[in-house]
């Protein structure tokens, strides 16, 4: 899949993290920010009760939309 900012793959991967945080950073292969994602809208769900978890869509969303892929 391509990684460049703008590219199908990024916008496929933006969608994916609206839906649910971090399932975009997965699809891009990166695990470890697709974990933080999941785990922070987790826990604000809980803390929150339902209130404010959907706060990080969004921003995982844009977060998968502009990466530039792996820096070489």
């Amino acid at each position: 899949m391509t990684t460049r900012q703008g590219s199908a793959g990024n916008v496929l991967a933006a969608i994916a993290s609206f839906v649910i945080p971090g399932l975009g950073q997965l699809v891009q292969g990166r695990v470890v920010p697709a974990l933080v994602f999941f785990g922070v809208a987790v826990v604000l769900h809980i803390v929150t009760l339902g209130c404010l978890g959907w706060i990080v869509n969004p921003v995982a969303c844009l977060e998968a939309a502009l990466w530039k892929g792996p820096r070489a």
